[in-house]
């Protein structure tokens, strides 16, 4: 394989692009791969590092401002749960659009957790 066929795969693996290959486009999201694409993923698996253009991907050193679990999301459990009144109509006045007033419950009770378990130690 040359160069600029590898250079063209990792072009066509850039993360929220269309994967590009020669047989067909696939859609953002898309797990399966095609037979050709399986074949240019172990091409480049064995490519050797000093072929592998890193330049517009700068190295980071400073992660003084990374935040923790920002991906994590666990699992939800639905369950039927009676509040007052009062509360209930406070958080969906205050949703955004009138929408998400659950997950604002949920992170509320997950702040006084939080606040629970450092106060207890």
């Amino acid at each position: 394989m040359t160069i600029e066929a590898v250079t063209r795969s990792v072009e066509s693996l850039v993360p929220g692009k269309l994967l590009i290959t020669k047989e067909k486009l696939m859609k953002k999201g898309s797990t399966k791969l095609t037979k050709n694409q399986k074949t240019e993923l172990k091409s480049l698996e064995a490519l050797p590092d000093e072929y592998i253009d890193t330049a517009d991907v700068p190295e980071n050193l400073d992660w003084s401002n990374a935040e923790r679990d920002v991906f994590y999301r666990p699992v939800k459990q639905q369950i039927t749960l009676r509040l007052d009144a009062d509360i209930l109509h406070w958080f969906r006045i205050h949703a955004r659009n009138g929408r998400g007033y659950q997950t604002d419950i949920n992170r509320a009770l997950r702040k006084h957790v939080a606040r629970e378990a450092t106060d207890s130690k």
